[in-house]
């Protein structure tokens, strides 16, 4: 089973960004200066960079970025099992954020009750 057909959906991405870029091209050179920024070659090489990529592509629940990254990461070398790792460090740090928020929200409605309860007494 197979949920999207990313070859067809980078071809169709590809398709809409040359759209974007003929109505507005000094945004998409923007972009593609930074992009290209991020490419440069560095300690961490080509395929560390595209698993970092496929868990921020995921972290953003960006399509576009998986279908790219998934495709860049193969060329790079990347094994299924370094996908599914840096996938799951992607799934824990979406739940420590989603933990993290979690005691904000209880924070907020703590600092609510004592406003209600100040409210009642005054």
């Amino acid at each position: 089973m197979s949920m999207e057909d990313w070859n067809v959906y980078r071809k169709e991405l590809a398709q809409a960004v040359g759209n974007l870029t003929q109505l507005n091209p000094d945004m998409i050179a923007g972009y593609r200066a930074l992009s290209g920024a991020g490419k440069q070659v560095g300690p961490l090489g080509d395929k560390v960079r595209e698993l970092i990529a496929l868990a921020v592509a995921v972290t953003t629940r960006c399509d576009g970025c998986i279908a790219v990254h998934s495709a860049a990461a193969l060329k790079a070398g990347a094994t299924d099992a370094e996908i599914a790792e840096a996938l799951g460090v992607a799934i824990s740090v979406n739940a420590g954020s989603a933990l993290v928020y979690s005691a904000r929200v209880m924070d907020a409605v703590g600092q609510g009750r004592a406003q209600q309860a100040a409210k009642a007494a005054g």
